[in-house]
Formats: structure tokens, sequence, C-alpha cells
């Protein structure tokens, strides 16, 4: 592993611009630095999930592989040119997606984010995940106008099914809490007044 941060602040960043993996500076508002920044979101609102006590293990292990993963992502955005994403970890995904939801009820209505404090956490970081997934949309919109180089489309396709992913351990882990899903009623009435 490279240098070690021995100073944690450095000044350089005073001016409105960051440093990329390859030393290139941008503006702190670039598309590639809300990508990146956005992915560390998402991996952020990932570690609340797992800061419920009493997760079911499975979901724990699948989420400690998913940090890992956007750890990897957003060094990938971070160095362009870079590839670590791969269509393997994709497949992971969509197979952890098919177990989890598997053995759920069949999805009839549409679901409010809550059910407890780890579903909420979980619906939380979904949102976070489909805000990445959009930056990273167009920083590669932004890329491709720029320039003839293909950027590589699995961060993307990654973010996703990793929404897809936490929806469905959302809905698994309302039933772990208190076994029920908060749904959506068009006739709910007024409220209270």
């Amino acid at each position: 592993m490279g240098n070690r941060l021995s100073k944690i602040y450095t000044r350089t960043g005073d001016d409105g611009t960051t440093g990329l993996g390859d030393g290139t500076r941008v503006p702190k508002d670039a598309a590639r630095v809300e990508a990146y920044g956005t992915v560390d979101e998402a991996n952020s609102a990932i570690g609340m999930v797992l800061a419920v006590p009493g997760l079911p293990p499975a979901v724990a292990s699948c989420l400690i592989a998913v940090q890992h993963d956007l750890f990897d992502l957003g060094g990938e955005l971070c160095i362009p040119g870079m590839q670590l994403i791969t269509p393997a970890q994709i497949d992971r995904l969509e197979q952890d997606l098919d177990a989890f939801n598997d053995p759920l009820p069949a999805l009839k209505d549409f679901i409010l984010p809550g059910g407890g404090p780890a579903a909420a956490a979980c619906h939380l970081a979904r949102t976070v995940t489909r805000r990445a997934e959009r930056r990273v949309w167009t920083l590669m919109a932004a890329e491709s106008a720029a320039s003839d180089a293909p950027t590589n489309p699995e961060p993307a396709r990654y973010l996703n099914r990793l929404s897809d992913l936490l929806f469905v351990l959302a809905r698994v882990l309302a039933r772990h809490e208190n076994g029920s899903e908060v749904i959506w009623r068009r006739d709910r009435g007024a409220g209270p007044s």
C-alpha cells in the first residue's frame, strides 16, 4: 500500500480543488468527485445498517462484502482509467438478491421506508445508492462527450443491482425486526388534524 497519511489536513483543498488518485487536481464539485463522494456516502449509510444490533448474520456478511466492493468502486472512480469492478461482483449481487428475495412474499403494494431501525437504515442506504448511480451516469455522460475513451459501465451496473438488493434486504429486515412492512395506502384519510 502506498503512502499513509501522517497528517490529516493538508490545506491543499482550501482553493476548492481536490486531488484524484492519479494526482490530477479538479474542482471539488466535478462530476467525478460527486460520483465517488456519493459512493462513499452510500458506504457510510450501509455502515449505519451494520451498526444496528442483532442483524441476521447472512445480511451482515452480505453488507460487509458490499462495503469492500464500494471501497473498490470509489477507488475506480477516483482514478481515471482504472477498472476494479467486474461482472463477477455484479453476478454475486444478483445471486444474493435472488437468495434473499425467494422466501419473501410476492410484492403487491408499494412499501414506505420504515419497518424498524435496520429496515429504515437500509431504505436510506438504498436511496443514497440510487443517487450514487445517477452521479456515475452523469460522469459517464460527461466523459463520453469529452473523449472517445469508453468508460467502464460496471460501476453503474453494480450500483443499480445494489439498490435492488438493499430494497430486498429492507424487506427481510422489516420482518426480522417486527414482522411487518409499512405499506403505502392511497386512501389513508386526511390524517391527524
